[in-house]
C-alpha cells in the first residue's frame, strides 16, 4: 500500500508576482493565525467533512489506513506565518494521523529567511526547503514584481545551511520578462554555482489569469510585456538548462526537476504517479482511489466555513476510466522513468503496440521491455506524443 501525502495551502503573499495565476493574496498578518486554526480544524475534523461532501467511504478508509510520510506546505508564501503556526499544523497531523516524516517541505522566498525563523522550522521537523528564486537578475526580479533581489539569495542560502537544512531546491522561470540568452545563462550558472540539492526549471506561461498575461493577450505594454522573450528563445534556454544541469551531476527526473541522485521531490513524485494525496487548506486539492475534490479558493470563505463545522468542499469528481487513462499518460509520460504500458493496456482493455512502435520509429517515444518513455529530447513536445496515443487507444478500446 503507497503511504500517504499531505499538502498544505497558505494562499498569502507579500506582493502578487505580474505572472502569477494562483489564487492568492496579499492581507494582513492578523488573519495568518484565525487561518492556521482552521487549517488544524480540518485536519482534526477530516473524516466527517469529507463524508458531508460526498467523498466516498473506500476513498476514505484508504487514506485512513495509510502512513503520511510527505508533506508539502505550498502557496502563496508559506514562510510569512510565524513559525508556531507552522508547528501547529504540523502537531494536529501528528495528532490525526499514522505519520512516519521523510520528507517535510516549505517554500521560501529569500527576504522572509532569517535565522531564527530558520531554526525554528528545521526543530520542528522540516528538512526540505523549495526557494521561490526564479532569476539572479535584479532587474527581471524587479519586472515580475519580486520581492527578493540577487543578494536576498545569496543571504538566505547560507542561513538554512547552518541550520541543518540538507535538502534545498531552487526554482527558476525561462522566459521572464527582459530575460535574455546572456542573463539566463547568468541565472542557471549562479543557481548551480551554489550547489542545492535540487533544481526546477518553468516555463513561462502566459494566460488572462495573470496581470501579465492579459496584457500580452490584449497587446498592452504594461508589467514589461513587451519585454519578453520568443517562444524559441525559451525552448533554447530549456535545452540549454538541460544541459547544464547534466554536466553539474543533476538528474532530470521529470519535464520541469532536476536533481541530485536521490534528491528527488517525494511528495511531487506522488501526484505524477497517481499516488494519494490529501489537501488542507483554501484551493487545496486531494486525490485517493479513483476521486480528486478541492477546497474552495477564497480564503475567507474557506475559515468561514471550517470555523462553522462545515465542509470547504466545492467539487468532488469520480473519474471515468477515460479521463483515469488520460491522467496515465499526461501525469505518468512527464517522468522520465516512464510509465508501465503493460499494466496501462491490461488496466484499460487497450491495445498500443501499433502506435507505439509508429511513434518510436519516429523517435517521439521510447520502449524498453514494458517500460514506456520520452526522450529527454522530446520533452517539449510531450502533449503532441500524448494526445497520439489517448487517441489510439480510444480507437482500440
Amino acid at each position: 500500500m503507497d503511504n500517504l501525502g499531505v499538502y498544505i495551502q497558505v494562499p498569502f503573499c507579500q506582493t502578487k508576482c505580474t505572472y502569477c495565476n494562483f489564487h492568492t493574496g496579499v492581507v494582513s498578518p492578523a488573519r495568518f493565525a484565525p487561518y492556521s486554526a482552521a487549517v488544524c480544524q480540518e485536519i482534526g475534523s477530516h473524516r466527517p467533512l469529507l463524508e458531508s461532501a460526498g467523498v466516498t467511504i473506500p476513498s476514505l478508509d484508504e487514506t485512513q489506513a495509510r502512513c503520511v510520510d510527505t508533506v508539502y506546505f505550498g502557496g502563496g508564501t508559506p514562510s510569512l506565518l510565524e513559525p508556531e503556526l507552522l508547528s501547529a499544523m504540523l502537531q494536529a497531523l501528528r495528532a490525526n494521523f499514522d505519520c512516519s516524516f521523510t520528507e517535510v517541505t516549505l517554500e521560501a522566498d529569500p527576504e522572509t529567511i532569517d535565522a531564527e525563523k530558520a531554526a525554528k522550522w528545521s526543530a520542528m521537523g522540516f528538512n526540505r526547503i523549495s526557494f521561490g528564486t526564479q532569476s539572479f537578475v535584479d532587474e527581471e526580479l524587479k519586472a515580475a514584481g519580486r520581492m527578493h533581489r540577487r543578494d536576498d539569495i545569496y543571504r538566505a542560502v547560507p542561513i538554512l545551511r547552518a541550520a541543518g537544512i540538507h535538502n534545498i531546491s531552487f526554482d527558476l522561470i525561462a522566459g521572464l520578462p527582459k530575460q535574455a540568452r546572456d542573463s539566463w545563462r547568468q541565472s542557471l550558472g549562479e543557481a548551480i554555482a551554489l550547489n542545492p540539492e535540487h533544481i526546477s526549471i518553468y516555463m513561462m506561461e502566459i494566460d488572462e489569469g495573470s496581470r501579465l498575461g492579459l496584457e500580452v493577450l490584449q497587446s498592452g505594454s504594461r508589467y514589461s510585456a513587451r519585454d519578453l522573450p520568443t517562444e524559441e528563445s525559451m525552448a533554447e534556454f530549456y535545452e540549454q538548462a538541460q544541459s547544464e544541469l547534466k554536466s553539474a551531476g543533476y538528474l532530470q527526473y521529470e519535464i520541469s526537476n532536476w536533481a541530485k541522485p536521490g534528491f528527488e521531490s517525494r511528495h511531487n513524485l506522488k501526484y505524477w504517479r497517481r499516488e494519494p494525496y490529501l489537501g488542507f487548506g483554501a484551493g487545496a486539492h486531494s486525490f485517493s482511489a479513483g476521486q480528486r475534490w478541492a477546497n474552495r479558493h477564497d480564503a475567507a470563505a474557506y475559515v468561514a466555513s471550517i470555523s462553522e463545522g462545515k465542509s470547504a468542499i466545492e467539487s468532488v469528481d469520480t473519474l471515468t476510466p477515460t479521463l483515469a487513462l488520460e491522467e496515465e499518460f499526461f501525469l505518468g509520460l512527464r517522468q522520465l522513468s516512464g510509465i508501465d504500458l503493460s499494466r496501462i493496456e491490461r488496466g484499460y482493455g487497450v491495445s498500443l503496440s501499433e502506435k507505439v512502435s509508429e511513434l518510436a520509429a519516429r523517435g517521439m517515444v521510447e520502449k524498453q521491455a514494458d517500460i514506456l518513455r520520452l526522450p529527454a529530447a522530446k520533452l517539449s513536445v510531450s502533449n503532441e506524443v500524448i494526445v497520439e496515443l489517448l487517441r489510439s487507444a480510444q480507437g482500440r478500446a
